[in-house]
């Protein structure tokens, strides 16, 4: 069964109705122009927004109807990262374990680290060095910040990873470090600007002018497909 379907799910000017399912397995990047689509595609699948016709699903149910905690077994690594400054990159990394918690917990993470374990191990799994853990994330660099935001996305444990552009602003090696990290995951769906890294995933979804236009293998992706799909008219 797929963990996620939209089922004719359209957003009023962003998205045409889109009909698609993500199993486990599936390694999907998601391609198009600027402005195709892409990021409005990824806040219809997480959630974010609200589908003006058809429906999401998240393991067979409604997605609102499933539980917080079942809605957090669905990972977002937002373009802008969405981490909180004034708290150190440790604190941060500790949130994508609140889905499993309650708020009491919440409340005594902040006070001091529980269950340091798992969240080490995400820490390592992301090469950031221990030294900037109890920084605040306002005095990191870019690339660190990037490198706490996967932490807390892999410290969430999620069964389906959504990634809206998330290796823009990256110097080559970060990138292929971020992109090996997040193709980890049991399933995900990558929004990328490089169709040259399509053959690193095992399905291609294209965009263009809020339509979902492109559903293939990257072996079957032609070099008219990709023309078609960035081109302006």
């Amino acid at each position: 069964m797929p963990v996620l379907e939209l089922l004719q799910a359209g957003l009023a000017g962003r998205l045409q109705p889109i009909n698609l399912r993500i199993s486990n397995g599936d390694r999907i990047v998601l391609l198009g122009r600027s402005g195709a689509g892409k990021s409005s595609l990824i806040s219809l699948c997480n959630g974010a927004l609200q589908p003006d016709q058809g429906r999401l699903l998240w393991q067979g149910q409604p997605f609102l109807q499933r539980s917080r905690r079942q809605r957090c077994e669905l990972g977002t690594l937002w373009q802008d990262l969405r981490l909180v400054e004034e708290l150190t990159a440790i604190q941060n990394i500790q949130a994508g374990a609140l889905g499993r918690h309650d708020l009491l917990w919440a409340v005594r993470n902040l006070l001091g680290l529980l269950d340091p374990a798992p969240c080490m191990q995400a820490v390592n799994a992301v090469g950031l060095e221990p030294d900037l853990l109890n920084k605040p994330v306002l005095n990191l660099s870019g690339g660190q910040r990037q490198r706490v935001a996967l932490a807390r996305l892999l410290h969430q444990m999620p069964q389906l990873v959504l990634a809206d552009e998330p290796l823009s602003a990256l110097d080559p090696v970060l990138a292929d470090d971020v992109l090996a990290t997040l193709l980890q995951a049991p399933a995900c769906l990558i929004s990328l600007h490089r169709p040259e890294l399509m053959h690193r995933f095992n399905r291609v979804l294209g965009l263009r002018q809020g339509k979902l236009v492109l559903n293939k293998h990257p072996d079957a992706v032609t070099e008219s497909d990709l023309k078609w799909l960035y081109s302006e008219s």
